[in-house]
C-alpha cells in the first residue's frame, strides 16, 4: 500500500499544490491540511482538511490547535508527516507526539519574523521559540532547510540535533506550467495595462504581503524617490493587507503615494502581471525560505531588486543575476530601480542570469525528487543518505546533517 503523506501548512498551502501533487505523482497518498480555502485542494483531488490556527501571539490558541492536530494525526494514521511554515513546524511535533503514533515527522525551515525583527517583542520571543524549536525536535525525524543561513542559525543554538537534516531549495517551481501561464497571459497583461491604468508608463512591481515584516515601508519611500526622477514610473502593490494585524501598512500610508503607487490587493493572475512589469521589488525584512515570487520574477525574465536577508540571496546573487541592497535602505533601493530601469541592456543579463539559474536549481521536478528521496530514506526502503547534501548546494555546503550535529 502506498505510504500516507500528510502535509500540513498554513494560509498559503494552496502554492504548495503543484509539490503535492509532485509527490502523488510518485507514489504517495497524500493529504493536507491548512487554514486557507479548501476550494483548491479539491479541484486538485487532494483530500484537505481546514484547522485554525493563531498567526500571531496567543498560547491557549496554540494549545487548542495542538489538540485539534492531534485528533486529525490520530484519525488519518499518516506514515508521514510534513510541515511547513513557523508555527505549523512547532505544534505539528508537539501533536504527533500526543498522539503517541508511530508516525515519521518531517519540518520543513522556511522563514520567521522572530529572528529578523527588531521589535522588543520579537527580541523577548527568539529565546522563547528557540527553546519551542529544541522541544519540537525531540518529536522530529528529519529537518529540512531551503536556504543556507537557516542552516547556519540552526547549527549556531543546535535546534536540530538529532535529526536528519537535508538542504532542499524551496518548494519547486512548477516549470512547464509557469511558461504556460506565461504565454497565455500575453493578451491579458495588455488588458491590465488598460485596466490599472498604467498607459505606458514603466512598471515596478511587488508581490507581497502589505506587511512592515516585508518591508513596504521601505518600498513606498523607495517610490517616492523614484517618482521625483522619473514621474512616470508606476508601483503596483500586490498582495493582501488584511491578514496582517497590527504589521499591516495602513491605508493612509498607501493613499499618501497616489496615483504613483497601486495597490491591487491579492490577486491570481500573478504572471500577467509580471509580463508588463519592468522591474521586480522584493524589500522584504523578514528571514525567508526560499521566496516563491522571486523565482517567479526569475523565471519571467523580469530583473529584480531585493535584500540581503537570508533566502533573497540563495536566489539573487548581487550584480550578476539582479542587485542585492540591504533591508531598511530607500536610497539604496531607489537607486538601484532606476539603474535597471535607465539600463535596459543590464537588465536584460541580469534577468536571463537569474532566469537560468533558477531552471537548474529550483523546478519542481529536482526538488519532489528530492523529498522523495528523503521520503524513502525515513520509510527506510531506501539507501543512507543523509550525509549528502541537497543537489542544487552539493558544490557549496558540506553535509547538512555534520554539520548541523557536530559537539
Amino acid at each position: 500500500m502506498a505510504a500516507h503523506l500528510f502535509c500540513v501548512g498554513g494560509e498559503d498551502h494552496f502554492l504548495r499544490l503543484p509539490f503535492l501533487r509532485a509527490m502523488t505523482a510518485r507514489g504517495f497518498r497524500v493529504s493536507a491540511a491548512g487554514t486557507g480555502d479548501a476550494a483548491p485542494f479539491e479541484q486538485s483531488g487532494i483530500v484537505y482538511h481546514r484547522y485554525q490556527l493563531e498567526r500571531f501571539v496567543d498560547p491557549l490558541a496554540d494549545w487548542s490547535t495542538i489538540r485539534r492536530l492531534a485528533v486529525l494525526i490520530a484519525q488519518l494514521r499518516p506514515q508521514l508527516i510534513q510541515s511547513f511554515d513557523t508555527k505549523p513546524n512547532i505544534l505539528v511535533p508537539f501533536a504527533a507526539r500526543r498522539t503517541g503514533l508511530p508516525v515519521i515527522m518531517i519540518r520543513t525551515i522556511n522563514g520567521s519574523w522572530v529572528y529578523s525583527s527588531r521589535t522588543a517583542l520579537a527580541l523577548m520571543l527568539r529565546p522563547v521559540q528557540r527553546n519551542l524549536q529544541r522541544l519540537a525536535a525531540r518529536a522530529t525525524t528529519a529537518t529540512v532547510f531551503q536556504n543556507r543561513d537557516d542552516v547556519e542559525l540552526f547549527r549556531r543554538y543546535r535546534l536540530s540535533r538529532g535529526n536528519v537534516n537535508r538542504l532542499i531549495a524551496g518548494s519547486g517551481v512548477d516549470l512547464d506550467t509557469f511558461d504556460c501561464a506565461l504565454v497565455d497571459s500575453g493578451l491579458a497583461s495588455h488588458n491590465l495595462r488598460e485596466e490599472l491604468r498604467l498607459g505606458n508608463s514603466p512598471v515596478v512591481i511587488t508581490v507581497t504581503r502589505l506587511s512592515r515584516q516585508k518591508g513596504v515601508s521601505t518600498l513606498l519611500h523607495a517610490a517616492a524617490l523614484v517618482h521625483a526622477v522619473r514621474p512616470n514610473v508606476r508601483f503596483l502593490i500586490v498582495g493582501s493587507r488584511e491578514t496582517e494585524g497590527r504589521q499591516a501598512i495602513s491605508r493612509e500610508e498607501l493613499e499618501e503615494h497616489q496615483p504613483y503607487v497601486i495597490a491591487t490587493g491579492a490577486r491570481r493572475d500573478v504572471p500577467a502581471l509580471l509580463r508588463l512589469a519592468d522591474v521586480f521589488a522584493f524589500p522584504t525584512e523578514y528571514r525567508e525560505g526560499v521566496p516563491r515570487v522571486l523565482l517567479e520574477a526569475a523565471l519571467a525574465e523580469v530583473p529584480i531588486v531585493t535584500t540581503s536577508m537570508p533566502g533573497c540571496t540563495d536566489v539573487v546573487r548581487d550584480a550578476w543575476s539582479g542587485f542585492v541592497v540591504p533591508p531598511r535602505d530607500p536610497q539604496f533601493f531607489a537607486r538601484r530601480i532606476l539603474e535597471l530601469l535607465s539600463s535596459p541592456s543590464t537588465a536584460r543579463q541580469l534577468a536571463q542570469n537569474a532566469a537560468a539559474r533558477v531552471r537548474r536549481d529550483f523546478g519542481l521536478e529536482l526538488v519532489a525528487d528530492q523529498y522523495c528521496e528523503l521520503y524513502h530514506q525515513l520509510l527506510g526502503d531506501a539507501p543512507d543518505r543523509a550525509d549528502r547534501p541537497a543537489q542544487p548546494y552539493r558544490a557549496t555546503i558540506r553535509s547538512t546533517n555534520q554539520v548541523l550535529n557536530r559537539s
